[in-house]
């Protein structure tokens, strides 16, 4: 139990979660805790995002895969961990190396959305809370909510969630290989899903003002050009010579 604890401090809790005798009460089932993912200061190091079931043929769980595949090879972030909620829910969960104001992670979880399960109904403000941490039992169903192997996660498309209280030794081996989101990785993935803005149209620049060059071609010359040209060399203009046609 308390390699369970420990790996979810280091990957999801804030640095003011519940003691550690409530923690044990709620992943053993005797209570369960709705806890908030942001602290006091309004800061956060996880983010869940569910995908709910909204049909047969497990599409949730489809998606949820292409969603996970998305955060790897678009954006380069590590594997998020998977959950089932206990009420037919999958989660993904993210977790982050340094605490993230909670209104970062809300807009990081709606670009995502918009760029990969636009469909999805979806507050991205609820990403951080609050939330029933894996493992504990879900009341309303009696099901047990639990980080599952991403492998596996396809069987559990139909069913609400565990019967039984899943082992916390196998809870914490799918959790103490993860890693978190670095800042620079981070930074990085909202560039990419942020929209490019457009482009805005740019006044051509103002002609530069005519001036007399010093090999002036008349071919190319207006009268005005001339009489300029001459009168640099003090030369006053008569025009008293006809050009021979």
């Amino acid at each position: 139990m308390e390699k369970l604890i420990s790996e979810l401090r280091r990957l999801y809790l804030p640095a003011d979660a519940p003691p550690l005798e409530a923690l044990a009460r709620h992943l053993r089932g005797e209570d369960t805790l709705v806890l908030g993912l942001t602290d006091s200061a309004g800061l956060s190091r996880a983010a869940l995002i569910p995908f709910r079931k909204t049909g047969e043929g497990g599409e949730h769980w489809t998606l949820l895969c292409a969603v996970a595949n998305a955060l790897q090879q678009d954006l380069g972030l590590p594997a998020p961990a998977v959950s089932i909620s206990g009420d037919g829910a999958y989660g993904l969960w993210l977790s982050f190396e340094q605490p993230v104001p909670a209104a970062r992670l809300a807009e990081f979880v709606a670009l995502l959305r918009t760029a990969y399960f636009p469909d999805v109904e979806l507050d991205p403000g609820a990403a951080v809370g609050p939330v029933e941490l894996p493992p504990c039992l879900h009341r309303a169903t009696g099901m047990w909510a639990a980080f599952i192997h991403p492998g596996m996660g396809a069987s559990f498309a139909d069913e609400a969630g565990l019967d039984m209280a899943p082992p916390a030794a196998g809870q914490a081996a799918f959790l103490e290989h993860l890693e978190s989101i670095g800042t620079e990785a981070f930074e990085q993935a909202l560039g990419k899903l942020r929209p490019v803005p457009a482009l805005t149209a740019q006044a051509a620049p103002a002609a530069p003002a005519k001036t007399v060059d010093e090999g002036l071609l008349l071919k190319d010359a207006t009268l005005e050009d001339i009489v300029t040209y001459l009168h640099s060399r003090n030369i006053e203009p008569t025009f008293r010579h006809l050009l021979p046609r």
